[in-house]
């Protein structure tokens, strides 16, 4: 079995190479876990529903030319009328906003009508009987919106509304005894009880931003429907016939109305397309990490590389003194292969460190979660096994150095 000792006094007489290795494999771990982890996060966030059924749905912003905040009422209602009617159309309504959209309203909620502080900070949706059916969200207690119990408002004054439809992690937030079918809230600085008559699985805010992240699932729906000349329609095709739709919907819109915007730009855009440009920038940034990765992995195996194939240079000789005394190439491959790893060890035992220390700081400036040490331990073992590999070639090299190098002169 070999012995460390003489590694080490050998690493000795190189400290200068031996420091610049292990202090590379140390930023490279504790960039790496951090970035990995970073990259988790983001694809995590790509990828979490917002409750409702989005295969088939589509979304059209529409705005009346030269309409007060509160004349878009009958015209709303028209529009609605002639989207419903459509033949590839199952249902359609104009709501405020909707998931991932971006912008929306949101509020504080109350269980206690003398709280001064909300119980839950929550998104509010408003649409009418068809938003269940049009979003295809999962009613797991109560009931739906009747039609007579929807009103118009102007969205600058809307009502305190006597009914509401919740999102299960509200309803759980503000109940946490599973009690909240039928109980009242309190929405926003409100004094008059709203009662909460029906509960979805899900539903996502309009946001995707890290802020909204606490409370990405805290919806209301209210039985409202605001008359505002600026509005969204969310419609579902029957199924197979969402690429008719998106043709004869806009100009179905225009038909009933032509003093209207739609614009040119994210006007129309299926519910794919609305996904995939709320996540824009969590795609970006993991790709930016992945490359970011996959760059300091290659410059940390090409310095490991490098370094000992400079030291295999060096010690030609005495690598052939060694051969000459009875050395086997597996001695010369196992004694390269156990000083790599003693500087890999030393790196990552620095770099571990330096994981941590860096996301606790990225933790108190940008308020990211803390960082599993499952990622520095995957991180450790495969920077380990990164510089195995790439010392592999050089020490093969060494191994196959013929003991006559040792009557070679220098």
């Amino acid at each position: 079995m070999m012995h460390i000792k003489p590694i080490l006094a050998a690493l000795k007489r190189h400290k200068a190479g031996t420091i610049l290795i292990a202090l590379q494999i140390a930023l490279t771990l504790a960039i790496v876990c951090n970035a990995i982890f970073i990259i988790h996060q983001r694809l995590e966030r790509v990828q979490r529903p917002t409750g409702m059924v989005e295969t088939d749905l589509m979304a059209i912003h529409s705005a009346f030319v030269g309409m007060g905040d509160n004349q878009g009422g009958p015209l709303i209602k028209a529009d609605l009328q002639a989207l419903r009617q459509l033949p590839g159309v199952q249902d359609a309504v104009s709501l405020n906003s909707y998931p991932l959209r971006g912008g929306g309203w949101s509020t504080g909620v109350r269980t206690d009508v003398d709280a001064k502080d909300s119980k839950a900070h929550t998104t509010q949706y408003f649409g009418d009987d068809h938003v269940l059916s049009t979003m295809a969200v999962r009613l797991v207690a109560g009931r739906n919106f009747r039609s007579d119990e929807v009103v118009e408002a102007d969205p600058r004054s809307v009502p305190d509304p006597s009914m509401v439809i919740v999102s299960k992690a509200l309803a759980d937030k503000l109940y946490p005894d599973g009690s909240a079918l039928g109980k009242p809230i309190y929405i926003g600085d409100t004094k008059k009880p709203t009662t909460i008559i029906g509960i979805v699985e899900r539903l996502g805010v309009p946001w995707n931003a890290m802020w909204s992240d606490d409370f990405y699932e805290n919806s209301l729906i209210l039985p409202v429907q605001l008359t505002s000349p600026y509005t969204s329609y969310l419609i579902r095709a029957k199924p197979g016939q969402l690429a008719e739709v998106m043709k004869a919907a806009p100009a179905a819109l225009v038909k009933v109305n032509r003093l209207r915007v739609i614009p040119s730009e994210r006007g129309v855009r299926t519910f794919a397309q609305i996904r995939d440009d709320a996540y824009k920038g969590d795609r970006g940034m993991a790709i930016l990490m992945s490359v970011v990765c996959l760059v300091l992995l290659g410059v940390t195996a090409a310095g490991i590389v490098g370094l000992t194939s400079f030291w295999v240079g060096q010690r030609r000789k005495q690598i052939g003194v060694r051969r000459a005394l009875g050395a086997t190439k597996r001695d010369i491959l196992s004694y390269f292969l156990t000083e790599n790893l003693l500087i890999g060890v030393a790196g990552v035992a620095i770099g571990a460190l330096l994981a941590i220390g860096m996301n606790l700081w990225l933790v108190t400036q940008f308020e990211m979660a803390r960082l599993s040490l499952v990622y520095v331990l995957v991180g450790v073992v495969a920077l380990l096994l990164l510089g195995q590999g790439a010392v592999l070639a050089p020490a093969l090299r060494a191994s196959r150095v013929s003991p006559v190098e040792a009557t070679r002169s220098v």
